[in-house]
């Protein structure tokens, strides 16, 4: 994983943002590893985990914010949010049908952790229905699970979120805690 980091150094962070979703480790510990498609009862759903923490850890937080990073608030002086459950059951069908790399031979479904290289797609685990990510946009039927891959985390990566809540991380993270809203804008 951090080798994968130190790799991802100066590229842009929608690649980061996609090599973090494929990398082994993290597939095994926010389960998106091996998370199968549910079934047409609906007595099976797809893991929800990491199509949450995707959203609310690495991307555009919980609450949406203004360009400077001080949060939206609503008529009532409340937060607004960046999504809601659906949302993340939507999130979480596109994270369907990804397994680690085969040592050797074809892509084996279940297969244990292989650190060596990015998770492979394994078609008939993946989601292939239409699904409605962030603000509306669909992702069409029958697309494979590289497609649904690259398009929710293009639909991430563009939304109004993303820059003022990864400058602010980054602020806090590496320069100071409690940047003020001017500084956060700036970045």
């Amino acid at each position: 994983y951090q080798d994968m980091l130190l790799s991802d150094a100066f590229v842009n962070f929608r690649q980061i943002i996609q090599d973090v979703t494929l990398n082994p480790a993290m597939g095994q510990f926010l389960n998106m590893a091996n998370n199968a498609k549910g079934n047409a009862q609906g007595t099976i759903l797809p893991n929800e985990n990491y199509a949450r923490e995707v959203m609310q850890l690495f991307m555009i937080g919980t609450s949406m914010l203004n360009p400077d990073g001080t949060p939206k608030l609503d008529a009532q002086g409340n937060f607004i949010p960046t999504y809601t459950q659906q949302t993340v059951a939507e999130f979480a069908r596109v994270f369907t049908g990804w397994t680690y790399q085969p040592t050797s031979g074809p892509v084996n479904w279940g297969a244990y952790i292989n650190p060596a290289g990015p998770m492979v797609p394994y078609a008939p685990m993946h989601d292939t229905n239409a699904k409605t990510v962030l603000n509306g946009v669909v992702l069409p039927a029958g697309q494979t699970a590289q497609q649904d891959l690259a398009g929710a985390l293009d639909n991430l990566f563009n939304h109004p979120n993303a820059g003022p809540f990864i400058g602010k991380q980054l602020i806090q993270h590496l320069v100071k805690s409690n940047p003020t809203p001017a500084y956060v804008a700036r970045v």
